[in-house]
Order: C-alpha cells, then sequence, then structure tokens
C-alpha cells in the first residue's frame, strides 16, 4: 500500500531537519518497510515520507518510537485522496482558544459553579446536552452585552486564518459546527472567513439571557448530521472531509470524516480519533493533506 507518513514538528521547536528524516527513512528501511522517497513540505517544520507497506500500525509503532521526546506529530494515510473539499471544525477550543460558555461564565462571576461541568463534559464523563442545559441555566439573568465582552477577548487558534483561507483557495467549503452558540459562531465565522456556521441558540428577552437554550440541542450526533448532509450538499463522499476537534462530543464527527483530527485533545478523544495533534497549530491539517507551505494563504 502506497502512504504518507506525515511527520509535523512544533513551531516553537523546528526539530525537523534533514538529519532527522533520514534518520527516520534509516529505521523505516531497517524493519523492511520499503521508502520511496520524501518530500519535505516545509524546511524543519513538515515532511513526508513516502512509504510502501502493509504494516501501517508497525510503521507508526516504529516512528513513534524512535521519534521518543521530540514535538512532532505524524500521521500514516494513503497517499492518493488526501486533499480534502469539506472542511468542518470545532469551535471552542479548537479554532478559538477557550471554551466560550466558561468565558462567558467568567464574566457573569460564576466561573467556578460552570468550568468543572465543562471539564467533565469535555471528557466525555457526563451527557452533553444534559451539561449544556444545565450551565445555561445557571446563566439566567445575565445581560446580552456580556456576549460582546466575551466575543472582544477572544483568540483565535493559531493557524486558524490560514487553514480557512487556504482550503478556501483551493475550492474547499468551510464550517463550523458548534456546541457552542451561534451568538459567537457568528462572528467567528465573518472573522476568519468560514463559508458557514451552525451551533446552539441562546434564548435571549428584554436584553437578558433567559437560562435556556433552543431545541434541539446541537450534540455529537448533530455534528455527524452536519457532515453527511454538507457532503451531500456539495455532492461529496465522506472520504473527501476533514474534521476537527478536541472534546467527546466530536468523537463520533472524527470517526466518520475521511480525515478526523483530534486537535491538543482529552485523552479519550486522542486516543479515539484515527489521527491526533498534539504539538503543532491548526496549519497541520493542510500538511496532512500534503500542502506545502508555499500554497499557504496568511
Amino acid at each position: 500500500m502506497e502512504l504518507a507518513l506525515t511527520l509535523i514538528s512544533n513551531l516553537d521547536a523546528a526539530r525537523l531537519d534533514h538529519k532527522l528524516i533520514k534518520a527516520v527513512c534509516g529505521v523505516l528501511r531497517s524493519s523492511g518497510i520499503k521508502v520511496d522517497g520524501e518530500d519535505i513540505l516545509a524546511p524543519n517544520i513538515a515532511a513526508d515520507i513516502l512509504i510502501n507497506t502493509d504494516k501501517i500500525k508497525e510503521a507508526e509503532i516504529i516512528t513513534r518510537q524512535y521519534l521518543g521526546g521530540n514535538p512532532i506529530d505524524l500521521a500514516l494515510q494513503p497517499r492518493n485522496g488526501r486533499r480534502k473539499h469539506l472542511l468542518i471544525a470545532d469551535m471552542d477550543s479548537t479554532i478559538v482558544t477557550s471554551e466560550t460558555l466558561d468565558d462567558l461564565a467568567a464574566a457573569a462571576g460564576i466561573i467556578d459553579k460552570v468550568a468543572p461541568i465543562t471539564e467533565r463534559a469535555m471528557r466525555g464523563e457526563i451527557e452533553f446536552a444534559e451539561a449544556l442545559r444545565y450551565r445555561v441555566n445557571l446563566l439566567k439573568g445575565i445581560d446580552v452585552s456580556l456576549l460582546d465582552q466575551v466575543w472582544q477577548q477572544l483568540h483565535f487558534t493559531s493557524g486558524a486564518a490560514t487553514l480557512v483561507k487556504t482550503m478556501k483557495a483551493h475550492g474547499a467549503y468551510t464550517a463550523i459546527v458548534s456546541g457552542g452558540f451561534t451568538a459567537i459562531t457568528e462572528r467567528v465565522r465573518g472573522a476568519l472567513g468560514f463559508d458557514e456556521d451552525q451551533a446552539n441558540i441562546l434564548i435571549i428577552e428584554h436584553g437578558k439571557l433567559t437560562g435556556t437554550v433552543a431545541d434541539p440541542i446541537l450534540d455529537k450526533n448533530s455534528k455527524v448530521s452536519a457532515l453527511r448532509e454538507l457532503a451531500d450538499r456539495r455532492s461529496l463522499t465522506l472520504q473527501d472531509t476533514v474534521a476537527v476537534g478536541d472534546g467527546a462530543n466530536d468523537i463520533p464527527l472524527l470517526a466518520a470524516a475521511g480525515l478526523g483530527v483530534a486537535f491538543h485533545a482529552k485523552p479519550k478523544v486522542r486516543d479515539a480519533a484515527p489521527v491526533r495533534i498534539d504539538h503543532s497549530d491548526l496549519t497541520a491539517l493542510l500538511y496532512l493533506q500534503g500542502y506545502h507551505m508555499a500554497d499557504f494563504v496568511m
């Protein structure tokens, strides 16, 4: 089987030099794995090692063991079909650096009541819809202006804008599908250039949050449904899609996508996802698709 073994270094470390790439090739060859060549995607940052083997798991284990403590992510994929035409992205702790419901709770002065529940939901210890309703109820009566405050203090994850701009420049459709709230996802969509956003809707009356969220709740099953619907709408197969997320609510989505990426994720998600990114930023999703840095749209 013709595969691409993609290696991506932490940008601050940039340890993926020519010597290390050659060493990985040597270790693979010594284990009986055929190496066809190399493709430098970004000097010292990302590279493809082209291999031909049916020993997929063995090749991954060998490479991880050799890299040891180096802050380098890796993924093995078939060489054909790597370039995806639909991006589905979670928002909280993925496209933005924080959990926006926690940010809203912090602005309201009740972060200590909300954050522990968020953490448990992200780890998959409690059911998402139940946790969402409970946390939103705690926000009953707060002024809608706090949503503006959350937006003003929000930070985008490194590489988010480049990921969206580059995929769109190469003809892909991009969507945020989030268990968060449209009051924030709509603004993130506009700022980063996503084509679409889907999220939960906070009920607001007389300038105050009512402590309720509109039904149906956008949960893990809704995310998979959104992936399928968007792929169908674009006449794409699921193999043509890439999805990225970090919480337990994203696991079915990552499993269903052609390329499912757990991004700096919770342990349960990292273990379940087809591909995980622990060290790099969101531009890793471009390298995983075989983009060169020269292809990036900044």
